[in-house]
């Protein structure tokens, strides 16, 4: 069996996007403008047609590449970006306050040169507004035309019953990969319950579930892994034994360990597509180049067997980032 093509917010996609996060933050050194907009370029060429961006990523510089790379073929993708993190100097905050929202979607309209967001986030739940609030500041600029559906991002079950209710969410995003199976909880179910699209993002566990596997030590200032608990001591050891076992099974397969992630992430449900990042281009042409492969249910045991959420060391995030998270954890054992 194979994959098909997947709906989001009322339009057909390929169900591997591209998450362009990397392009501007995050993960060491970004790439140069050039390079960045040589690689969005390859993307459109190679079938990717979901782009996905936010107004913190980079603190603006990742939607202005966009708009600078792909303003004359904006019919060629789907665009969706995200608002709810604001960035003042050195400081973050969370802040969905309807006023706020609306002028955030004005910058970043401006930035990526286009007059709609296909699909716009709340990045994070902002717990001092109802989500009703920001929801509804949400449907009046689908309203307006100026945004196509509404999207959550690393928000509970509960809260996306009840941000539902006040408007239809088009899709709820949040790390899924088979080493974060938080998702799994409640909001998987939910969102195939409600007709809202998963969109996971991180499927290959932040480069820890590919054929070359990144050493913590060695990454860049700047790098955001070396903070986070599964790249850290015995933790890492324990995890990237995990993640070479994981590769073993890919191989066996005829596939890479990436494309296994990804094939394993897409099988949980035809609601469910991915937006893998990256800033290389053999990468890029990797994620997408069996995208329609479906591995078999004894494959996805397998796969589920070796890595589940008892198996893996560490949680995804620090203390500090882990106390903006809406997402559903997993009772301590």
């Amino acid at each position: 069996m194979t994959f098909t093509r997947r709906t989001i917010a009322g339009r057909e996609t390929n169900p591997i996007g591209l998450g362009c996060m990397s392009l501007s933050w995050a993960y060491g050194t970004p790439p140069s403008d050039e390079d960045g907009k040589s690689l969005l370029a390859r993307a459109l060429d190679l079938g990717y047609d979901h782009l996905d961006t936010a107004r913190i990523y980079g603190d603006g510089h990742n939607e202005t590449l966009i708009g600078e790379a792909l303003s004359g073929q904006r019919n060629k993708f789907f665009l969706a970006s995200k608002t709810g993190i604001i960035v003042d100097g050195k400081a973050r905050r969370i802040d969905c306050k309807p006023e706020t929202i609306r002028g955030a979607l004005e910058t970043s309209l401006r930035l990526l040169k286009t007059d709609h967001i296909d699909l716009y986030y709340l990045h994070r739940r902002d717990f001092t507004v109802p989500i009703e609030e920001s929801v509804g500041a949400l449907g009046d600029l689908v309203r307006e035309g100026k945004i196509g559906g509404i999207g959550l991002s690393e928000m509970s079950a509960e809260t996306v019953r009840r941000a539902h209710a006040e408007h239809p969410i088009a899709a709820l995003q949040t790390e899924y990969s088979p080493m974060t199976r938080n998702p799994e909880i409640a909001v998987l179910d939910v969102c195939r319950e409600l007709g809202i699209t998963f969109v996971a993002f991180s499927p290959v566990c932040r480069g820890l579930l590919v054929d070359e596997r990144p050493d913590p030590a060695a990454m860049p200032k700047g790098d955001i892994r070396p903070n986070m608990p599964r790249f850290q001591g015995d933790n890492w050891a324990h995890n990237l034994g995990l993640a070479e076992q994981f590769a073993a099974l890919a191989a066996r397969e005829g596939v890479t360990a990436a494309q296994l992630a990804l094939g394993w992430v897409l099988a949980r449900g035809p609601h469910v597509v991915a937006i893998p990042g990256t800033s290389r281009q053999d990468h890029l042409a990797e994620n997408i180049a069996r995208w329609d492969w479906e591995p078999s249910a004894a494959l996805v045991a397998e796969v589920d067997a070796l890595i589940n959420h008892q198996t893996v060391a560490g949680h995804r995030y620090g203390p500090a980032m882990q106390a903006t998270i809406d997402t559903e954890e997993f009772e301590a054992a």
